[in-house]
C-alpha cells in the first residue's frame, strides 16, 4: 500500500496558555477577521515567523545560494502582497500576522463587497460560492496573491451571482457588481 502520509501540526501553540494579554489580543483579532478558532491564527503566526525566521538567516549570509534564497523570499512575499517591490530583506522582520491575516481569501471577499460580513464571507466560501480566476476554492484560509486578486468573484452557478439576489444588496438600496 506505501507509506502513509505523516501529518504534521501546521501551527505552533503559544510557549504560555493562560497569559490574559494575549488571550485578549487573539480574541480581537478572530472577531475582527472572523475566524473559525485559535488554531487558524496560531497557523497565520506560525507562518510569519517562519518566513522571519528565513530571513533572519539570510540577512548575514554573502554568499551566492543565500542571495538566491534572499530573491526567492522575497519574490514569494511580493507575489502574496505582504511586502512591496522594493522593500529590502529586512523588511520582512517587520511582517506581522495581521499583514497575512489581510491577504487571506475570507478577507478579501469582504473587502470587496461580495459579502455582508466577514463571517457570511466564510459562509460563501465554504458553500463554494466563490471563484478565484475561475477555479472554486472552499478555503477561506487561502493566501491570495496579487494576480489573483482581481480575479475573485461569484461562481457562476451560484445563486449569488445573479445582481438581484437579496444578499447582494446593501445598505441604502446600491447593488453590489
Amino acid at each position: 500500500m506505501g507509506d502513509p502520509k505523516r501529518i504534521r501540526k501546521k501551527y505552533e501553540t503559544p510557549s504560555h496558555p493562560w497569559q490574559k494579554s494575549r488571550i485578549v489580543e487573539e480574541k480581537e483579532l478572530i472577531k475582527r477577521f472572523g475566524l473559525k478558532n485559535h488554531r487558524e491564527l496560531w497557523r497565520v503566526k506560525t507562518f510569519v515567523s517562519k518566513q522571519r525566521k528565513e530571513a533572519m538567516r539570510l540577512i548575514p549570509l554573502k554568499t551566492e545560494q543565500a542571495e538566491k534564497e534572499k530573491k526567492q523570499l522575497m519574490d514569494k512575499l511580493i507575489r502574496l502582497g505582504l511586502l512591496s517591490k522594493d522593500s529590502a530583506v529586512t523588511d520582512v522582520l517587520n511582517l506581522s500576522a495581521e499583514d497575512a491575516l489581510n491577504r487571506r481569501l475570507q478577507t478579501l471577499v469582504f473587502k470587496k463587497g461580495l459579502a455582508r460580513t466577514i463571517k457570511q464571507a466564510r459562509q460563501m466560501i465554504v458553500h463554494g460560492h466563490i471563484v478565484v480566476n475561475g477555479v472554486k476554492i472552499t478555503s477561506p484560509s487561502y493566501l491570495v496573491s496579487v494576480e489573483e486578486e482581481a480575479g475573485i468573484e461569484f461562481d457562476t452557478k451560484s445563486p449569488f451571482y445573479d445582481v438581484e439576489h437579496p444578499e447582494r444588496v446593501v445598505k441604502g438600496g446600491v447593488v453590489n457588481e
